[in-house]
């Protein structure tokens, strides 16, 4: 009888183990940081495909949402922890990618994570010359300019070398003919910022407006209706980002398929703590406790 007590005293004493470091993996994912494995070369060569990186949640906040609304594609509300920094230009940043289901419409999607660099920030406008990107007043460079450089040269050479390489870009309209070669100028809405509503605004940031107002933005005539009021400004309630690939060839990124929500934002990738090749299977010893730069 002694001997069944002590072991199930041992076996609820290890389940009380098993949920308490349960309870503490799960609040520090939530607040403090999480792990991705890199599958893609589209941020080569600051990350490599099976690279496994930590990204760190303090800078911005860790979110808090319901999950299982978010996994059923349901509408939810994010809120954040308190931030101990902010993200900057030039951040590597990890993110839900912002369209589950459709091009016209913007939504948390919960499978599908992304890693890019932030070249433009809130309240920044950016633009895209000759393939290389550029914020009004400011002077230091962004993002992977060896391979802004690279693309630049291609699309100027005359041999067709860039017949594969998709050059429309965000927001696919008549009125804004952008390609990832000139792009731009765009702004990046900030929280509290405004712009004017007029046809050329209305084909940029109609999915931003709809998905921050739940409510459909129409245009008839020279009459604009958000729902069934008339608007002809509008003020922004989120913070956005414009992020892109190092490998700028290569990347599914804003100058596709446009703006970042904030809320959609995981963190900041920090470090590399294990990064193995996927073809050879081999550990790459040097890549690992690399600071992400």
């Amino acid at each position: 009888m002694n001997k069944i007590k002590i072991g199930l005293n041992k076996l609820l004493s290890l389940c009380f183990i098993l949920c308490v470091t349960m309870i503490v993996w799960l609040f520090f994912q939530t607040t403090t940081f999480a792990s991705f494995k890199i599958p893609s070369d589209s941020m080569e060569p600051a990350l490599l495909p099976g690279d496994n990186i930590i990204v760190n949640k303090w800078v911005i906040g860790g979110r808090l949402f319901n999950i299982w609304d978010a996994a059923e594609n349901k509408q939810i509300n994010i809120s954040r922890l308190p931030a101990f920094g902010k993200i900057k230009r030039n951040d590597v940043l990890v993110f839900n990618f912002p369209y589950p289901d459709r091009w016209d419409s913007l939504g948390l999607n919960l499978k599908t994570y992304y890693v890019k660099r932030c070249v433009a920030i809130p309240g920044d406008t950016f633009e895209i010359r000759n393939a290389h990107y550029k914020v009004h007043g400011y002077n230091e460079t962004l993002g992977c300019v060896d391979s802004q450089d690279k693309l630049q040269q291609i699309l100027s050479s005359r041999e067709g070398q860039y017949r594969d390489i998709v050059m429309n870009g965000f927001p696919y309209d008549s009125l804004v003919d952008w390609s990832i070669r000139e792009f731009g100028p765009l702004y990046i809405p900030a929280k509290g910022g405004s712009i004017v509503i007029n046809s050329f605004n209305i084909a940029l940031y109609k999915n931003v407006i709809e998905w921050e107002q739940k409510k459909k933005l129409l245009q008839r005539g020279d009459t604009v209706l958000l729902g069934d009021s008339i608007i002809q400004k509008y003020q922004f309630q989120e913070d956005y980002y414009f992020v892109a690939g190092d490998k700028v060839m290569n990347s599914k990124d804003s100058r596709y398929w446009g703006l970042l929500p904030e809320k959609f934002v995981v963190g900041k990738a920090t470090l590399i703590w294990k990064s193995v090749n996927p073809i050879t299977d081999e550990v790459r010893w040097n890549r690992i406790f690399k600071k992400i730069e």
